[in-house]
């Protein structure tokens, strides 16, 4: 697998689950003294364990981040700078981007059997003949697998590498390996509804969801209506509106300064007025002190204005639903943020 970080070690892929073994002989082979963990929220559990490990085999001190992390745009590598001579992390593959410490991703793959899932999509695909097959980082280790199976049952399958993205995968954010396939459908891998959202947004194509986590298979298009239903009330109360904040993220990897520069020279061009917010965590009671603001924009991680959007007082939108709500877009061009990594 590539090497594509760009630290002072270089960025290096170990493609296994929680292989504790081989995240030892890494730590040995470097001969790190101190050595920063991290994991997502639902790979935290494992971190004293895995800590006590690394400390008693190789006699270096782990210092474990307790904060949330969302993906590799969220990594510690600022907080741990100057302080670990590594960061390990656990459950996503490596962006393009600066990390300030060398980091070495583990992708912790999943060990859930996928196959009873996707059987059940089988129905919900019959008509379609070509087939793109995407995944996030959990399952993109079956997907070889997955697609021979999809051709014993005749459909073709198609898979693309994307911008910052490996082959097969979609982040959050980043749907940027879809594009371009000449697929009649996707089947998509994984849980939830915000990929498969993103997905059917970004390609216009249908998308079935094949869920090993629920043993399911879905069709996304009520959940995207109803979705869509919601962004619109949203962006109706923004046409209205007289004040902008302008949320920036002081995380490097969603950190979109000039874009948030550009929008808020757009809402100035209309007589209305824009403020640019940096944060590094956007939460409701830190918006409060900024009352006067009528809606915010978020050029953060798109998924907080379409996730989190009711638990705050005032309208949270995007960077596209703004240009709607300004009259420079069309609801009909509608798309979700997408942050894509060159």
């Amino acid at each position: 697998m590539e090497d594509r970080g760009k630290n002072p070690m270089g960025t290096k892929m170990l493609n296994y689950q929680l292989k504790e073994e081989e995240v030892v002989a890494e730590i040995q082979e470097l001969n790190a003294q101190m050595v920063g963990l991290q994991f997502p929220d639902g790979l935290r559990v494992h971190a004293t364990g895995l800590a006590r490990k690394i400390e008693k085999e190789t006699g270096a001190t782990t210092l474990i981040s307790g904060d949330s992390c969302y993906g590799a745009c969220d990594l510690s590598d600022r907080s741990m700078e100057g302080l670990v001579d590594v960061l390990i992390h656990w459950g996503h593959t490596a962006l393009p981007l600066d990390y300030r410490v060398p980091v070495l991703f583990v992708e912790a793959y999943s060990t859930m059997e996928v196959f009873g899932s996707v059987k059940k999509a089988l129905k919900f695909i019959e008509d379609y003949e070509t087939i793109g097959l995407v995944t996030t980082t959990q399952h993109l280790h079956l997907l070889d697998d997955l697609a021979k199976y999809l051709e014993e049952n005749g459909k073709k399958v198609q898979m693309g590498v994307g911008k910052g993205t490996l082959r097969g995968q979609v982040l959050g954010c980043n749907f940027s390996s879809a594009s371009g396939l000449r697929a009649d459908a996707f089947l998509y891998i994984g849980s939830g509804n915000f990929h498969p959202l993103g997905l059917k947004l970004s390609t216009n194509k249908p998308v079935i969801i094949a869920d090993p986590y629920m043993n399911e298979a879905r069709i996304i298009d009520e959940f995207t209506d109803r979705i869509l239903r919601k962004r619109f009330a949203k962006i109706t109360l923004s046409a209205g509106a007289k004040s902008f904040g302008i949320i920036v993220s002081s995380k490097e990897g969603q950190m979109r300064l000039e874009m948030a520069k550009s929008l808020k020279k757009l809402i100035q061009d209309q007589d209305r007025e824009a403020y640019l917010i940096l944060l590094d965590n956007i939460r409701p009671d830190l918006l409060m002190a900024f009352r006067d603001s009528d809606v915010f924009v978020v050029t953060a991680c798109p998924r907080i204005a379409i996730d989190d959007d009711q638990i705050y007082e005032k309208p949270l939108i995007t960077p596209y639903e703004l240009e709607i709500a300004l009259g420079i877009r069309d609801w009909e061009d509608y798309q979700l943020d997408e942050i894509i990594y060159e």
